[in-house]
């Protein structure tokens, strides 16, 4: 599979599939790798990795600090993942994409949208995270993470991923670069040598940017009520996609189509075909 160099981060990504280029944001929260799109949740039902590319050339890759892509020990924001979703679209010389988002990726998506207006034709936002419970657990899983690295140490982090090589997601205590600790054994190395304090201030740092809210997170109101494209919002209905986060976005974005289906009405006959349909007349990329 391909790689890069993007925005500094060694990144896995491949295009699958020919026609209007489709920039897809994995779901998958601190996991959000090329692979989800078939293993993860709901999407191992919706099979859009076998209908989407028929119709558009479907831009995959796998997240910073996912996967098999690398990372940097910074306070990362949503302009962090923008940055690195347009590096790749400038890398391959996309000027222009319809741009979709699922589960954690639909809160880039949006932020794409409002940084970069010319380079969206449109929106598809499919179970957006969000909902208070999502935003208390966010903090109480870096907590824990926290908690970890105040008992054990940095140095504690690094040889509990090497022991057990679970991602965040998997286990909160080995943090936000769990996957680059375990596959980059140079960056491992480096991140021992962070100042703990610092460190700390930088985790804490990130759960106040990525976790700030009890609705979507991704972008302001006012930002949203600015993003003039077409945007289709499927809603979840969990602890993690609060259907009241996929309302909020119908509010938010003025061109918005609110799909109210039934979670257990969204499968592989209903689901790629009413987004190909929606591309279909969504801009024009």
């Amino acid at each position: 599979m391909p790689t890069a160099i993007i925005d500094g981060i060694h990144t896995r990504f491949d295009v699958i599939g020919s026609g209007p280029p489709l920039l897809m944001m994995s779901p998958g929260g601190f996991d959000a790798t090329i692979e989800k799109w078939r293993t993860q949740g709901v999407y191992t039902r919706l099979k859009l990795l076998d209908h989407l590319p028929r119709d558009y050339s479907c831009i995959v890759y796998d997240r910073r600090e996912s996967g098999e892509s690398g990372g940097r020990v910074e306070p990362i924001t949503w302009a962090h993942y923008v940055a690195h979703a347009k590096g790749l679209l400038d890398h391959l010389a996309i000027a222009r994409a319809h741009v979709m988002g699922a589960c954690m990726g639909c809160s880039p998506a949006m932020a794409f949208a409002v940084a970069h207006p010319d380079a969206t034709a449109s929106l598809v936002l499919y179970w957006p995270v969000g909902g208070a419970h999502y935003r208390i657990n966010g903090h109480a899983r870096v907590a824990e993470h926290l908690d970890y690295v105040r008992r054990h140490g940095l140095h504690g982090v690094v040889s509990l991923v090497a022991t057990d090589g679970k991602t965040y997601n998997q286990d909160a205590r080995g943090g936000f670069w769990a996957s680059v600790i375990h596959r980059d054994p140079v960056f491992a190395s480096e991140y021992i040598r962070h100042d703990p304090d610092q460190y700390v201030k930088v985790v804490n740092a990130i759960r106040d940017s990525l976790f700030d809210r009890d609705t979507s997170p991704g972008a302001e109101p006012e930002d949203l009520f600015r993003v003039n494209v077409p945007a289709l919002v499927v809603p979840g209905r969990d602890k993690s996609h609060a259907t009241s986060a996929a309302r909020y976005l119908e509010e938010c974005l003025p061109r918005a189509e609110y799909w109210d289906v039934a979670v257990d009405d969204q499968n592989e006959e209903t689901v790629p075909p009413r987004i190909i349909e929606f591309l279909g007349r969504g801009g024009g990329a």
